[in-house]
């Protein structure tokens, strides 16, 4: 049998063995070694040990527990349920108000946190209830919940950027500096989406009551702003100004962010050795769920590419009218679709790499195509059946809220996603203006 056809064998398999119900890690590692062997025997992965001790002993993938860490501690200082109830009062009678402040809440967290499945769950608990008791569309409600969760995923520090910059060769900090004004225009875009659908529909999106936002006077609104936005606005800029500015690698800054998430516990009174522990349990088991991962994608990667199945990849390609660009909205529609099945780790060490040596021979700028793939990834998080912030909001719901409801809320903002996507397209020095400014 050719190997090409054990190629395309290898990725249906993996397709099968997950429809089934196997865990990822291993669907990758079985579909590789069993249809790597039939190809070429064992020799084929003699380079194995070589290339797992490569993915493990990457000084850069240091930084993924790290942030991980900070991400979970911040958590438990509880930023979230404060940063709200302050935005609550400062929103006014602004129809949409609150739905801006879940986006600005999420634009903090993700900088801060990065966590899609913490910053859902947080957001879940605290403000779905008040929104549906504000009168908020239930549909509204759930897809602002789920789409300012998951902009942890492009705005830095981004787990993504991180494993973005091994698979493709560029430093974090440019990726970092990169992704910074498309993840605020995305942002902006979603506050943007609010302000319209309440001059359109004011009955979707209603204003904060004048009784609760007389609760407080201006005095302790203004002390409680302060002391909840400042301390984990310094700790996004010492983070991320450091890494971008070029003073600290994106390891130590992690590991500077890792202490100041600490720091910013004990401030809020809510840190302890229980909250240590916990914090570094989870951590513990984030990051070796994701190594694992990618030490079961290598086996499937090195059979893969044994299997000619790069070469599968360019003559698909080559079929294709259009040119590169062609090529490139081709690729981002593969990731698209893939990302109703899969997550984003697996396509990023799985379908990337295939793809790279088309993006390399017509010279495409990596840190722009980074920055596309990472947009089209966050889609990955909403995009049903297996979206993982709906799952982490359907956890959290009350008895009223739908499947339905939170399946048909995030559509509008998946297809806010996919209109971010083309504008960055379009205008790739959306993407490259800032990396180059600071000369990264």
């Amino acid at each position: 049998m050719p190997t090409e056809y054990l190629a395309i064998l290898t990725i249906v398999s993996f397709f099968v063995l997950l429809m089934i119900g196997l865990p990822v890690a291993l669907t990758l590692a079985v579909s590789g070694l069993f249809f790597g062997f039939i190809g070429f025997g064992a020799g084929l992965f003699s380079l194995l040990p070589a290339r797992i001790y490569g993915v493990t002993a990457n000084y850069t993938l240091i930084a993924i527990p790290l942030f991980v860490f900070m991400g979970v501690m911040l958590e438990k200082s509880r930023l979230a349920e404060e940063l709200m109830d302050v935005i609550g009062h400062l929103a006014g009678n602004l129809r949409g108000g609150m739905g801006i402040g879940i986006i600005l809440v999420g634009v903090l967290m993700g900088a801060t946190t990065g966590i899609v499945g913490a910053t859902v769950v947080t957001l879940g608990l605290l403000t779905l209830p008040t929104l549906l008791r504000r009168g908020y569309d239930k549909r509204v409600a759930c897809g602002s919940i789920c789409a300012s969760g998951t902009l942890g995923q492009i705005i830095p520090p981004s787990l993504i950027l991180i494993l973005l910059s091994d698979i493709l060769g560029e430093s974090v900090g440019t990726l970092f500096a990169a992704a910074v004004m498309p993840g605020l225009m995305l942002a902006g875009i979603y506050c943007i989406f609010f302000l319209g659908l309440g001059m359109v529909r004011p009955d979707m999106v209603p204003p904060v009551s004048l009784d609760e936002r007389d609760r407080l006077s201006r005095r302790d609104l203004l002390s409680k702003v302060l002391r909840v936005g400042l301390p984990p606005i310094a700790l996004v800029l010492a983070v991320l100004g450091s890494i971008i500015g070029g003073v600290a690698a994106p390891t130590e800054a992690a590991s500077m962010g890792a202490l100041g998430s600490i720091l910013v516990t004990a401030v809020s009174g809510r840190f302890s050795w229980s909250v240590l522990k916990d914090t570094v349990y989870t951590t513990t088991r984030i990051t070796a769920g994701m190594m694992f991962i990618l030490v079961c994608a290598q086996v499937f990667a090195l059979a893969f590419r044994g299997l000619q199945g790069e070469k599968l990849v360019h003559d698909m390609f080559a079929y294709i009218p259009g040119g590169i660009e062609a090529d490139i909205w081709f690729m981002m529609l593969i990731i698209f679709i893939l990302g109703f099945f899969i997550e984003w780790i697996e396509i990023s060490y799985i379908v990337v790499p295939l793809f790279l040596p088309i993006l390399i021979q017509a010279n495409v700028d990596m840190v722009w195509i980074a920055i596309l793939i990472a947009v089209n990834l966050q889609t990955s998080f909403l995009t049903p059946p297996f979206g993982w912030a709906l799952f982490y909001l359907r956890g959290v719901t009350p008895p009223e809220i739908r499947t339905e409801d939170i399946y048909a809320g995030v559509v509008p903002f998946i297809i806010l996603q996919i209109v971010t996507l083309a504008i960055v397209f379009f205008y790739p020095g959306l993407a490259t203006w800032l990396p180059k400014a600071i000369g990264w």
